[in-house]
Parts: structure tokens; sequence; C-alpha cells
């Protein structure tokens, strides 16, 4: 027994590891609720927006533009198409009804008289910011729910998804046309 004791005693203990890092399930069942998460949170933001659409007549279309237009006034037509990545037709349709309803003026370019400059108009500014005062609240809502680590981690995802130009661009050294 004497001698169990002395074993014991010699004994030393290996280091404390750190726990295992935790493995992401990337099985089928794991995407396929990733993709319903992203479908469902779509809906629920864009919804709030479409409320908001009803009344003046537009459409999805129509917000992102605005929205785009508003975060880059004075942003070419070329640098429009290369963020929404939709054809020069569906963007004339909707940039001709934002036109002609009083919510976006177009000019000519300062140097390229040929460049067409789009900027909202008050009108436009108003509509743009009850839009974002809807998803805000949404969005807002969402964050205080999930907290700060998985604020950090839903950026991290979407950043994640997009391409190098989207990056880029939200990191401020791309421009619109490279998104």
């Amino acid at each position: 027994m004497l001698k169990a004791k002395a074993r014991e005693s010699r004994f030393i203990p290996p280091p404390k590891l750190p726990p295992p890092t935790p493995v992401v399930d990337l099985g089928d069942a794991e995407m396929r609720l990733a993709q319903d998460l992203l479908f469902f949170a779509y809906r629920g933001f864009t919804n709030v927006a479409d409320k908001v659409l009803e009344e003046p007549g537009l459409g999805r279309a129509h917000h992102r533009a605005l929205h785009f237009i508003g975060r880059n006034p004075g942003i070419t037509v070329s640098g429009l198409l290369a963020i929404l990545r939709i054809t020069k037709q569906s963007l004339a349709r909707v940039l001709n009804a934002l036109v002609d309803e009083g919510y976006v003026v177009q000019a000519p370019g300062y140097e390229d008289r040929r460049l067409r400059l789009l900027t909202l108009t008050e009108k436009g500014q108003a509509l743009e910011a009850q839009l974002f005062d809807a998803q805000r609240e949404r969005v807002a809502q969402a964050y205080r729910t999930a907290g700060p680590q998985a604020v950090q981690g839903f950026r991290s995802v979407m950043r994640a998804m997009m391409d190098k130009g989207a990056r880029d661009y939200m990191d401020g050294t791309g421009s619109p046309e490279d998104a």
C-alpha cells in the first residue's frame, strides 16, 4: 500500500488540453436548414418593404434601385447595372417608372456627357427612408434578440457568401462596377 501511494505521488497529470474545436456540420440536412432560414428571413425582410411599396405601386426591383441610388448619389446607369446584375431592358423599365413618378433624376456626366448619373429626388429620398426605416426595425429586433456575438457571426457568414467584388464594394475598396 505504501508503494501504491508513492507511485501516485509521482504521477504528474498532463496539462489541460483545450476543448476540441467544434466541427460545423456541412451535411445535406444542415445545408437545407440554412437555405430554409435564408428564404424565410428574406421573405420577412422583404415583406415589410413590400407593404410600403404597395401604395405607390412599385415592386422589389424599384426598391433595390432606390436603395443603391440612395447609397451612391450620382451613380451611373452602368454602375447600377453592375450592382443589380439585371438586364439593361429590365433596368430601363424600372428607371423609367422611377423617373416618371419623380423619385429619380438623371443628369449627364460631368466629363462624359454620354453618361447618365442617377440621383434620388426629395420624393425619392423620402420613400427610400420610409423603406429603410421599415426594414431597419426588422433587422434591429433580430440583432437585439440574437445578441452581439450572433450579429458578428451573421456578418461573417454574409460576407463569406459574397463574391470578391461585392466584398470590395462593401469595404469601400471597389467601385459599384466591380460589385
